[in-house]
């Protein structure tokens, strides 16, 4: 995790606050910068989001 987010350029708090809940609503930036990081496309995030969210309204 260290590595991630200083390559991200974010904290490792940071990180950890995202993804414990912590952050509800992180930056798109720092989200941008980690999704490159780990080599997933904010497409491919959006499409997960929106599939979860459909998801619950069912």
């Amino acid at each position: 995790m260290l590595e991630i987010a200083l390559t991200a350029g974010v904290s490792p708090e940071t990180l950890r606050k995202i993804e414990s809940g912590r952050v509800a609503t992180p930056a798109f930036p720092t989200i941008a910068a980690i999704a490159g990081v780990l080599g997933l496309s904010l497409d491919e995030i959006w499409a997960t989001i929106s599939e979860s969210a459909s998801e619950l309204a069912s």
